[in-house]
């Protein structure tokens, strides 16, 4: 199979992904991007319902006015981040 990328803005991506990565061809950066968004994919499908469950629950406490202020925010998730709590289940007060 012959591939050719006739856009420069993408060559240019896969030239410094082969850069970056240190792979040994194209092939192998096509090889690597492939995997990670099939294992991106597959995560997605496994973890559909519980992202979804955490959404509508964001969705709720908004309704209810449970909020975090968005002035507020990136305070907020400084200091989860620093205690190192990565599930905080937590909704902003700026609604889209």
């Amino acid at each position: 199979m012959q591939i050719e990328i006739l856009n420069p803005a993408i060559e240019a991506r896969l030239r410094k992904q082969l850069q970056s990565t240190g792979a040994s061809s194209v092939e192998e950066v096509l090889q690597h991007l492939l995997e990670t968004q099939e294992a991106q994919d597959d995560w997605l499908l496994v973890n559909r319902a519980a992202v979804d469950a955490k959404i509508r629950r964001g969705m709720e406490q908004l309704d209810r006015g449970e909020g975090i202020p968005e002035d507020e925010l990136d305070g907020y998730l400084a200091k989860r981040k620093a205690q190192g709590e990565s599930d905080c289940g937590l909704a902003t007060g700026a609604r889209t």
